[in-house]
């Protein structure tokens, strides 16, 4: 039985966990703010990268008071979208001598974010919800802690591509740049492709309740994670003939994607809530059993 101590006692323990969470992702967004700076473009006596850095914790906390007071997660995925764009501008409109590299990455991450942050809010307005805020948005601390979090995803995702904007080094693109840009736009296309995909088979009524396995779904059981993370080490790619000093740990971008999406909120998640839902169906079995993971493999005849 569970009794009112026992309550206050798991409630202080939440309660010791989000605080737990907002301070790392503090002191981890100071420390990449802090080596991002080394050698970047300021404004009076600040340095470009870390203004934008702050900014992105910012918004989120302006976005999560009237959040918490309607208790609504809806504007979560936009407010991350908004924050992309705004401190991409931010670091552009900021940053001296912009040459291409610079204003090729700023498109690609505009780019990137409005589309993402279109497609992921029409979503959530569709679905009337989105299920992992179920119980963090009725407890104001984890709730706060989210958007937190976000700020700090924002910002490690966004790193290398700041630094490129921001850095006071200029080089020509180059071929490593061509290169990074190739890998961008291929994983650019494979997201939007298995994004569109999935949309499409949900709004066919014949396909209620079921799970797809066609298209590039049928190569992979999470193509548009696969996509995300390669446009990211793109972006890492581009970077890399222009990053010294303390600004290497800036190439944290796709490792922390990477990590995010393979270990903590994103594959995990989804693999776990299929299971639930299809995890006695011998098609799932069969499915699960012959389709990787998140790497695309031609499907098996």
């Amino acid at each position: 039985m569970v009794t009112w101590r026992s309550r206050v006692r798991a409630m202080t323990a939440q309660n010791r966990r989000s605080i737990i969470g907002i301070t790392a992702s503090l002191v981890i967004g100071v420390l990449v703010i802090l080596a991002g700076s080394d050698g970047s473009s300021k404004v009076g006596s600040l340095p470009v990268f870390a203004v934008c850095g702050a900014l992105a914790y910012v918004i989120n906390w302006i976005a999560f008071v009237p959040s918490n007071r309607a208790r609504t997660e809806q504007y979560y995925d936009l407010t991350g979208s908004i924050t992309y764009l705004t401190i991409t501008a931010f670091a552009a409109l900021l940053s001296d001598d912009l040459d291409a590299r610079a204003l090729i990455v700023a498109g690609l991450v505009w780019v990137w974010a409005l589309r993402l942050g279109t497609f992921l809010f029409r979503r959530v307005r569709r679905d009337g919800r989105d299920g992992r805020f179920d119980e963090i948005k009725t407890d104001p601390l984890r709730f706060f802690m989210t958007w937190t979090i976000q700020g700090l995803w924002v910002l490690l995702t966004a790193a290398a591509a700041l630094a490129i904007i921001t850095g006071s080094e200029r080089q020509s693109i180059g071929w490593v740049g061509i290169v990074g840009i190739l890998v961008w736009a291929a994983g650019f296309a494979i997201e939007v492709v298995a994004d569109q995909q999935k949309s499409a088979f949900k709004k066919d009524p014949a396909n209620a309740g079921r799970f797809i396995t066609s298209g590039l779904w049928a190569w992979s059981r999470h193509p548009n994670y696969f996509g995300e993370i390669t446009l990211w080490t793109g972006i890492a790619i581009i970077a890399l003939p222009v990053l010294s000093g303390w600004r290497w740990a800036t190439l944290i971008s796709p490792v922390f994607v990477f990590l995010l999406i393979t270990r903590v909120s994103g594959i995990p998640m989804l693999e776990a809530r299929a299971k639930k839902r299809w995890g006695d169906e011998k098609a799932f079995q069969e499915y699960t059993a012959s389709t990787p993971v998140l790497v695309p493999r031609p499907p098996r005849r």
